[in-house]
């Protein structure tokens, strides 16, 4: 199902609400917190969402996000939003968490099956450390890619076209939900055993330039930023982040690569 222009422009305001909720509850608990990804170079670009995104990205430095998910429990405004992530939602299969908006419906395609509330959201993403041993961070960059891939399993069951890559997500569906997540709980425990100039999201990949992760100066030293009408925290060197993440930002992408994400259902 292709999203209209005019729901698109819909969806990203209610995404829009829900980012000034995280402002609002990040300032209240005196939590730091960016706007990253698509979403800053959407600020930097475009003065707010890139024309054809779907998605809103905010990022947290893990103890910051250990915070905010605190402070969700006592301030946000669950009359409007609620919070996702594995520990509060069976079958939730991410390893960061999603901020939702009530009574909407935002299904991407082949998920229709996953057993939880899917309305439309913003992504909140905890930032762990990273190894500053190349060789050890290779490591850590292997066990990160594992678990991603055995927590999409099973979705990638569904929609994978290769049968033999099929059938490998079928068998990685087969794990114990309750064990990938205790080997994730590991993996962060190690993650940030020591400090690190580097930090990334443990389940989602990293730009494929061998650094394997981000510096954590981008995300401690921030600055506000203007995004479609308010000011949000922002990593205050944006051009070196931007480079790094998508190479020539500044220019824009080919028409064929303006899509957005393909979703099976949506209301708002």
């Amino acid at each position: 199902m292709n999203i209209k222009k005019e729901d698109l422009r819909k969806i990203q305001l209610i995404q829009l609400d829900m980012l000034k909720e995280v402002k609002r509850i990040c300032e209240k608990n005196n939590i730091k917190y960016c706007i990253i990804a698509g979403t800053f170079l959407g600020a930097v670009r475009h003065k707010g969402y890139i024309p054809w995104d779907d998605d809103a990205d905010v990022a947290m430095l893990r103890s910051e996000y250990e915070k905010f998910k605190l402070a969700c429990k006592k301030d946000l405004d669950k009359s409007k939003y609620y919070f996702q992530d594995h520990k509060t939602t069976n079958g939730y299969r991410w390893g960061y968490g999603k901020l939702r908006r009530k009574d909407t419906l935002f299904i991407r395609k082949g998920q229709e099956h996953m057993p939880y509330n899917a309305g439309v959201f913003i992504d909140i993403f905890p930032l762990d450390n990273v190894p500053e041993n190349i060789y050890i961070r290779l490591l850590h960059n292997m066990c990160c890619n594992i678990v991603r891939k055995i927590l999409w399993s099973e979705v990638g069951k569904k929609v994978e076209k290769n049968m033999i890559i099929k059938k490998f997500y079928f068998l990685l569906s087969i794990i114990p939900e309750k064990n990938v997540f205790e080997f994730y709980e590991l993996l962060m425990n190690w993650s940030n055993s020591n400090n690190s100039r580097f930090v990334r999201i443990l389940t989602f990949p990293t730009p494929e330039n061998g650094v394997y992760g981000y510096l954590k100066c981008w995300y401690e030293n921030l600055n506000q930023i203007f995004f479609e009408d308010d000011f949000f925290s922002a990593p205050k060197e944006y051009d070196s982040y931007l480079k790094f993440k998508f190479g020539n930002y500044k220019k824009l992408p080919p028409l064929k690569y303006r899509k957005v994400h393909p979703v099976s259902k949506y209301k708002i």
